[in-house]
């Protein structure tokens, strides 16, 4: 199996430039950490760092984390002045600490167990100034996981630089720990004769949350909520979480 977010890096950086209006993106999170008056902010997650610049430009102080080597490298590419890191979410310390942290496309859902989620609010609290907030995005259980009960393939296209590409998925519940779900994708890139050739397969097991699960994480990390919003994604049924430190 090839991995997304490694091998497929490039391929991951064409398709989610299709998928996803990053200035619509960008222009949610930002007025949010305006609204509660932050000027620095860590992106938790920041792939291929679409947002990095959109934030730099528009006066916050920005710093990238990722577990991907490959998509810090792109970062890199795109934003060579920014600062991006390579470390883990659930165990990382920051140089000082920032306003914010952000953690945008559903990215938590890569968190599967709880121990995981915990270790991620707790090591962002610790990077938190005073008051700091966290807002991120999940993949609602409530409205998602009765859509693919029964499994679900779905069959995404996009074109990027003059190259088509397409991705099969099939979704599957799996219930091992919470609402978890199997995604099983295959990449396929278009040849100059219009036949299709396959490019990497990548397998993942992803979770879904509900409000009420977030509520109850958030809090035994020292988290306030201050508002959760159902937000519509490309593919799925999201809540954007605002949170505060205390």
């Amino acid at each position: 199996m090839a991995d997304l977010y490694g091998d497929l890096s490039k391929v991951y950086e064409a398709m989610y430039q299709t998928f996803i209006d990053y200035n619509e993106e960008f222009s949610y999170y930002y007025n949010i950490l305006k609204e509660h008056h932050c000027t620095s902010v860590v992106e938790v997650g920041c792939g291929t760092g679409h947002l990095a610049g959109r934030f730099s430009h528009n006066g916050m102080h920005y710093i990238g984390m990722d577990l991907s080597e490959s998509m810090i490298s792109i970062a890199k590419t795109h934003n060579p002045t920014l600062t991006f890191l390579l470390a883990d979410m659930r165990l990382f310390r920051l140089d000082h600490k920032v306003d914010a942290a952000i953690i945008t496309g559903r990215t938590i859902s890569y968190l599967i167990t709880n121990d995981d989620v915990l270790g991620t609010f707790r090591s962002i609290h610790n990077n938190l100034n005073e008051g700091g907030i966290l807002v991120f995005d999940c993949i609602d259980a409530a409205k998602f996981i009765l859509q693919i009960k029964n499994g679900l393939d779905i069959e995404h296209s996009a074109s990027h630089e003059g190259i088509d590409y397409q991705r099969m998925s099939h979704w599957k519940p799996n219930y091992g720990e919470s609402f978890l779900f199997d995604w099983e994708s295959h990449y396929q890139q278009k040849n100059s004769d219009g036949t299709w050739n396959d490019i990497g397969t990548d397998f993942s097991t992803i979770r879904t949350f509900t409000k009420d699960d977030m509520r109850l994480m958030l809090e035994l990390c020292c988290f306030n909520v201050e508002i959760i919003v159902d937000r519509m994604s490309y593919a799925f049924d999201t809540f954007v979480v605002v949170a505060k430190k205390r």
